[in-house]
């Protein structure tokens, strides 16, 4: 069985509501995954949640619950955004499920087997909203911590830690030699910066059960519960390791078993993150597999934050966008656009309501939804919705934009697939003013003009249908119908120029995106 594209988001961690920000990384993860199974791939696409650690054990005894109601109850707010969202994943993880812990305490004791961890009594400063252990080197000028650690206590407890440091000039050569496992360029060299410039710390990878009683228990001393972070990031195995895949399992296993029958997944293809997180996953995560013997993921692909208005992101100031809220008003297409046309992969966003309506209005109503409106309004009105003989007229513009698309796609650049896309509903839309159809329909000499033109019109729909469909499934599917053509418009190869018929019958035009009265 030949290896899947396998592509993951973070998991979220359940201390609260699903926001725009979850959003935003689950719709472009999804857009990728819908365009690489447009282009033939067999895809595997995971999402899911994080359920351990104090943070949830905290919200949840404030909310009067036990951890777990408290996280069933959230998962299914989270579950229920990505239905509305279209969100094509493969597999949802919840790391308090018997397969992940599982086999996280399998790694767990196979490492610790292996010589990987030691104990050791640490004194010092702990951030219980962070969840980490801060050093002198975390102090502000004036001694103090940043309000953003929370409250910051002193410590002494004995833990487990894992051998991180022997490590650290392997990273820096490795993350030197593979320049694409980082990406955007300037997150790698964040993180080659932070390699470079200070001794990598061991990482504590357990708690006393006696303060933190929501983990996993380590194997080895019923003592402790797993770090979250260290039982996290193993879903990206975790979940392969559940559906067969023998690369992972013989990590876990002292003697692998063979197994024939399992998905092939592993290494990830690429892992799509919040650059928040970025040294979890290009600094301790790498360092994991490599002590567990595993090859590491093609790539780490860091996304930027959103603002609103210019301002954090915050529910205590109300500076809020509620994803559902959006949905309802203006569509799940609508919104889709919006966070991948306005913010590419890499930098900071600022979500403007003057923006999203400027966008919807412009480049939804007027631009994509005008053009296919009239086109197949025309051909109705003028040839009965039946498609005239084929006519290259647009063929040319539109295999450059197919070409642009396909590149974009392949290079995980969303927005400028979006934009290339978006030239073709602008040239399209000036060809209706430049060759006047409506004039032409006047003059029965211009007949086999105007059937040139409506032919154009139409098959341009059709293309755009196509290169759509992961961005706009939807709406990409209405185009279709629209047509008078069957299914969803999922095949990339389909965007070839032609692939309507002479005497195909039209469906019904009607508007895709309505206008709304400012």
């Amino acid at each position: 069985m030949s290896k899947r594209f396998y592509i993951t988001t973070a998991i979220d961690y359940v201390n609260g509501q699903p926001h725009l920000g979850h959003a935003y990384e689950k719709v472009i993860t999804d857009v990728i995954a819908r365009s690489r199974r447009s282009l033939g791939q067999a895809v595997f696409y995971l999402t899911g949640l994080d359920e351990h650690g104090q943070k949830v054990q905290q919200a949840a005894v404030a909310e009067g619950k036990s951890p777990q109601a408290y996280c069933d109850e959230l998962a299914q707010s989270f579950q229920s955004l990505w239905r509305s969202l279209g969100i094509t994943n493969d597999d949802f993880v919840r790391t308090t499920e018997p397969r992940h812990k599982e086999f996280v305490q399998a790694i767990l004791a196979r490492l610790h087997a292996q010589g990987q961890f030691y104990t050791a009594t640490y004194k010092g400063f702990y951030s219980t909203k962070e969840e980490t252990f801060l050093t002198d080197k975390d102090r502000l000028p004036d001694g103090t911590f940043d309000p953003s650690w929370g409250e910051v206590i002193e410590l002494e407890e004995t833990n487990y830690w894992f051998k991180l440091r022997e490590h650290q000039q392997w990273l820096i050569d490795y993350l030197e030699a593979n320049p694409a496992f980082v990406q955007p360029d300037y997150r790698r060299n964040e993180v080659l910066g932070f390699l470079k410039s200070q001794p990598l710390e061991d990482l504590c990878i357990s708690r006393p059960a006696a303060r933190l009683s929501w983990g996993i228990p380590l194997p080895f001393d019923p003592n402790y519960v797993t770090y979250v972070w260290f039982d996290a990031l193993v879903n990206y195995i975790s979940v392969p390791a559940a559906h067969g895949d023998a690369t992972v399992l013989a990590a876990a296993e002292p003697e692998p078993k063979t197994r024939d029958s399992g998905l092939r997944l592993w290494p990830a293809d690429i892992h799509v993150i919040g650059k928040d997180i970025l040294k979890f996953h290009a600094v301790f995560w790498p360092i994991m597999l490599k002590a567990m013997g595993l090859p590491l993921p093609k790539q780490v692909l860091a996304h930027g934050w959103w603002q609103k208005e210019g301002a954090k992101i915050s529910k205590s100031t109300g500076n809020i966008v509620d994803p559902v809220a959006v949905i309802n008003e203006w569509g799940v297409d609508a919104f889709r656009f919006y966070v991948v046309r306005e913010l590419d992969i890499g930098p900071d966003g600022n979500w403007t309501d003057t923006g999203f309506k400027a966008r919807y209005q412009a480049e939804l109503a007027n631009g994509l939804g005008n053009l296919v409106n009239r086109s197949l309004s025309m051909l109705k009105r003028y040839r009965q919705g039946i498609v005239p003989a084929r006519s290259d007229g647009l063929a040319g513009e539109a295999a450059r934009v197919v070409a642009d698309t396909r590149s974009s796609l392949e290079n995980h650049r969303l927005q400028a697939a979006l934009l290339a896309i978006w030239s073709l509903i602008t040239r399209a839309n000036q060809y209706v003013d430049q060759t006047a159809p409506f004039k032409l329909a006047k003059d029965p000499a211009q007949a086999a003009r105007l059937d040139e033109v409506l032919y154009n019109l139409a098959e341009t729909c059709r293309v755009l249908a196509v290169l759509l469909w992961p961005f706009l499934p939807g709406t990409a599917t209405k185009i279709y119908a629209q047509l008078g053509l069957c299914g969803e418009p999922d095949q990339f190869a389909a965007a070839a120029w032609g692939g309507l018929p002479a005497g195909h019958q039209l469906g019904e035009p009607s508007p895709l995106f309505p206008r709304k009265e400012a």
